[in-house]
């Protein structure tokens, strides 16, 4: 996971990224990542993403990841992802969109209604 220069190589920490996106499902929408896209045929790959790498990740740090939903649109989800160091100084920040899929077909689809209350109570600057 570490560079020449003794740093994270950024392809892992969009690796990273994507294992706390796939981790957040069960937390948010109480069913697993692999249930939605292996049974479900619901999917949400990646549509557009913009990251900002604020201090290097190094070797040894213990990274805290935080992601929060930013967005719900009809077929569309916002996520806002922070990565901090062991210190508390944020290293690595990225705003996704993904888009809801239909697996089989690929086509967007509407977020399923069952997912979207889980959504609701992960959304940035809701009251729970």
């Amino acid at each position: 996971m570490i560079d020449m220069a003794n740093v994270a190589y950024y392809p892992r920490i969009f690796d990273l990224a994507h294992k706390v996106f796939e981790q957040a499902w069960q937390a948010m929408c109480g069913v697993s990542y692999p249930t939605l896209v292996n049974d479900r045929r619901v999917g949400f790959p990646v549509v557009s993403l913009s990251s900002t790498f604020h201090a290097p990740l190094r070797y040894g740090d213990v990274i805290t990841a935080t992601v929060a939903i930013a967005s719900i649109g009809t077929t569309s989800l916002g996520w806002n992802y922070t990565f901090a160091n062991q210190r508390g100084e944020t290293v690595w920040t990225c705003d996704q969109a993904t888009v809801c899929v239909n697996m089989n077909t690929m086509e967007k689809q509407p977020i399923p209604d069952d997912l979207r209350p889980g959504l609701r109570h992960h959304l940035e600057g809701a009251s729970s």
